[in-house]
């Protein structure tokens, strides 16, 4: 095959590409900062991927790892109306797939959220399984991703909501998250059958461990922090790049904080939804926090089995800006550095200070 060829085959239709036989599942009782999952390097055989990106999105890269592979998304029939909400992590997920549950369901009895909108790429349901259910849904249809744009088909009909947060903001929620799984989440992870690349590692006891690879190293050959998940950074620039296109909107967390309603007018209108004073009243009461985490600890027993402490761990507190008592000056270089390498000056004012006085 020609050059061209094989170039095609990479950036046109990634589900041709041989995957990466699955390793045998494991525990990963510890955490090695050296270990990485062994995915070909298509950034650096793809010379397109160096350089400003086309008119519309492309999938460059594939990401399967104990948590998540982008190859289910080749299983994804788009249909007009449908929304993906994509977030790196610990970042308002959740809260966001909460105001589309009563938005879309504005004028009916509300289904629980697990029920509603799928984590399409992680591999813990069968992927038939999954989009046979997806498929069944009558009505407006939402989807969690948490890939980055260069992993996730983009199709120009449908609506993308990108939920991000400060970096240092995502690691402290990250860390309590992390740090809470329980060992049946870590054998449901690593022990699902197809994983592709090492065991998720146990999180470091210490914070400060923790700290220095997930902001130094990525899980993946193209990425430069995120381990042993996937980058946080790398998934902002990625869709910042094109957060022009029309279909696509960005929403930060201090301002779900700060102006839940204002943000709640603001997504409704991007979807075409109408909504009345009184209904976005509503709304907001309904998916503030504690609404979240109260309906969670009703609905979700599986963060019992996910997370010591349930419900009450993964909404934890909500809050930002405790990495300032927690983050060292040289710990804080090392976040400068990055930035500084992997997000244009723009992308970095607007996570750190957007929504804030």
């Amino acid at each position: 095959m020609t050059l061209t060829g094989i170039l095609e085959r990479i950036i046109l239709r990634p589900d041709t590409i041989p995957l990466a036989p699955p390793l045998k599942p494991g525990a990963g009782e510890s955490f090695d900062p050296l270990v990485r999952a062994p995915q070909p390097n298509w950034a650096s055989i793809n010379p397109l991927a160096h350089k400003s990106m086309s008119a519309l999105p492309t999938i460059t890269h594939i990401y399967q790892n104990h948590h998540v592979d982008s190859t289910r998304w080749n299983f994804y029939a788009p249909r007009s109306d449908d929304i993906v909400v994509s977030t790196s992590y610990k970042s308002g997920t959740t809260w966001m797939q909460g105001i589309l549950q009563h938005l879309i369901f504005l004028h009916q009895p509300i289904p629980p959220l697990d029920d509603l909108s799928p984590w399409l790429d992680r591999r813990r349901q069968p992927i038939h399984e999954l989009m046979q259910e997806l498929d069944a849904q009558t009505y407006r249809r939402f989807i969690k991703t948490h890939l980055a744009l260069d992993g996730v088909p983009y199709f120009s009909q449908i609506k993308y909501i990108v939920v991000a947060r400060d970096a240092r903001d995502v690691f402290m929620s990250l860390w309590n998250h992390y740090s809470n799984y329980t060992a049946e989440q870590f054998a449901d992870l690593n022990g699902t059958p197809g994983r592709v690349g090492p065991p998720l590692p146990r999180c470091p006891a210490d914070i400060h461990e923790f700290w220095k690879h997930w902001i130094s190293r990525g899980w993946f050959a193209w990425e430069d922090e995120g381990y042993p998940f996937w980058g946080n950074l790398h998934h902002t620039a990625s869709w910042w790049e094109f957060r022009h296109l029309e279909n696509i909107l960005f929403v930060h967390y201090n301002d779900l904080k700060d102006n839940l309603m204002g943000e709640i007018r603001r997504i409704a209108s991007f979807l075409h939804i109408p909504i009345t004073d009184e209904e976005l009243v509503r709304v907001a009461q309904s998916v503030s926090l504690d609404s979240m985490r109260r309906e969670a600890e009703r609905t979700g027993a599986g963060l019992v089995q996910s997370f010591r402490g349930g419900a009450d761990t993964f909404f934890f507190q909500g809050t930002n800006g405790r990495w300032k008592s927690v983050l060292t000056a040289q710990e804080l270089e090392m976040y400068e550095q990055r930035m500084h390498e992997l997000l244009p000056p723009e992308a970095r004012a607007w996570l750190e200070h957007r929504g804030r006085n």
